[in-house]
């Protein structure tokens, strides 16, 4: 598969992952829901078409903090989506302009633009109206991405070994590379009944470029399953969990309930909006990130809830020194805990 490098950059995405590790922020869905510019629950991308220069921001905080990769921001930006919301006019301006935002960012940076597809929520294999309907959102938005210049294409969260393949085989028609990650809900297997590991290397066999998990499964629930993927496939992996506190009992973010303040949160549901006491600190992630490296893990990244601090930290635990790290921590300079701080903080220190 030609690796294309659209937007001008020197080196495509196989290039770079043959010299060593990627990282590509996702979870614009809930930086810009905290930001105040995108609706929890609804979650349409209209930022792209409201505050453009918001967006452009997000992208370059991301890319201050170590990401390779701009990914444009459409995800849920489908027909099916827009249509729930009356909005299908708005479809095709708001990938372009998606695209747009994301490739200049690109340009700018010497990163790579992805388009992005993702789980259509209509796709049932059991009725072909459903599966047409799927294939035809794919094959629109993958389009819009190869005339933007998209440099690659990441199919990403899908539930069914069957959503994600026809998504790899319209990623194939424009000869892009394409990154295809599934995500794993409660139960360790697919929605059609694959292991992850087995899906992960169907997709591989088919000619993804990178196969793997996104969403869903904080690091330590997703840590084993990706160990799986890595033993089963001979390529390139991914990894992309959530940022959360998951848990052998409560293994996605979705299932997290709140057991300290449960009347504080709808239902005890934290997910989406009440999710920042279980948010994982930054020592996590560069653990994380060590384990997901060692085992063979390339293409790094975090989901929904990745926020700039974090993905420095996953890119510092890979030996890189993007820009942000400048601004790392230094506690040696500290006022009260620093080693250069005065005897008579430092010995009031232990009372603060």
């Amino acid at each position: 598969m030609a690796d294309t490098q659209n937007t001008g950059t020197t080196r495509g995405l196989l290039d770079r992952l043959n010299e060593g590790p990627v990282v590509c922020a996702e979870g614009y869905l809930f930086e810009l829901e905290r930001r105040g510019y995108l609706q929890a629950g609804s979650f349409v991308p209209e930022v792209v078409l409201d505050h453009p220069d918001v967006m452009e921001q997000v992208h370059r905080d991301f890319t201050h903090a170590g990401s390779d990769i701009q990914q444009a921001f459409t995800y849920n930006g489908t027909r099916e989506k827009m249509r729930l919301m009356g909005k299908e006019d708005k479809l095709e301006p708001l990938n372009r302009n998606a695209l747009r935002i994301a490739g200049k960012v690109a340009r700018d940076t010497d990163t790579l633009l992805a388009g992005n597809i993702c789980n259509s929520n209509v796709y049932d294999p059991t009725d072909t109206d459903t599966v047409r309907e799927a294939r035809e959102m794919f094959e629109e938005q993958v389009q819009w991405s190869a005339e933007e210049g998209a440099d690659l294409v990441i199919a990403e969260t899908y539930s069914w070994t069957g959503e994600a393949m026809m998504a790899l085989e319209t990623i194939k028609k424009h000869d892009l590379p394409a990154v295809i990650t599934l995500a794993m809900h409660r139960e360790p297997h697919t929605r059609d009944g694959d292991t992850l590991a087995d899906a992960c290397k169907k997709l591989e066999d088919a000619g993804a470029d990178v196969v793997g998990l996104n969403c869903m499964r904080g690091p330590w629930t997703m840590l084993e399953t990706i160990k799986d993927v890595r033993a089963k496939c001979e390529g390139h992996v991914a990894a992309l969990p959530v940022p959360y506190r998951t848990n052998e009992e409560e293994p996605t973010f979705m299932a997290l309930r709140d057991h300290v303040c449960p009347h504080h949160v709808p239902e005890g549901r934290p997910f989406p909006m009440a999710l920042d006491p279980f948010l994982c600190n930054r020592f996590e992630i560069e653990d994380f990130t060590r384990q997901a490296h060692d085992i063979g893990v390339n293409y790094f990244g975090l989901c929904c809830g990745c926020q700039p601090h974090l993905l420095r930290s996953m890119a510092e635990a890979l030996g890189r020194r993007p820009a942000a790290s400048a601004y790392s921590p230094d506690m040696s300079k500290h006022a009260w805990f620093g080693s250069e701080a005065r005897d008579i903080n430092k010995q009031f220190a232990d009372k603060l």
